[in-house]
């Protein structure tokens, strides 16, 4: 459905997109923060599976993997991160699952 005003569609060169949007609309955009890769970052060329505490904060509370999306990795570390994750909940250091 096109946007109307005053009975005719608006064309698309005259509908108020990015900041003009926001005067248009008076809502505030939300602001996404770029999601960085943790192990680029800080240089880490081994996930080790014995390494907990990192492995920790790329699972939840309830033992599940956090999804890529969410955590920001790239592929190629979310793979690596996953299969170190798992490494560990077969030796006992990760729980499979929470309470």
């Amino acid at each position: 459905m096109a946007e109307q005003r005053g009975g005719r569609p608006i064309a698309a060169n005259q509908r108020p997109t990015g900041g003009d949007k926001t005067i248009a609309t008076g809502k505030r955009q939300y602001f996404r923060r770029k999601k960085v890769d943790r192990i680029c970052l800080e240089k880490i060329d081994y996930i080790d599976y014995k390494d907990v505490r990192l492995l920790s904060q790329f699972i939840t509370e309830r033992g599940k993997i956090i999804p890529r999306r969410i955590s920001g990795l790239n592929a190629l570390n979310q793979r690596r991160i996953t299969e170190a994750i798992k490494l560990a909940r077969n030796i006992a250091l990760l729980p499979f699952s929470g309470k």
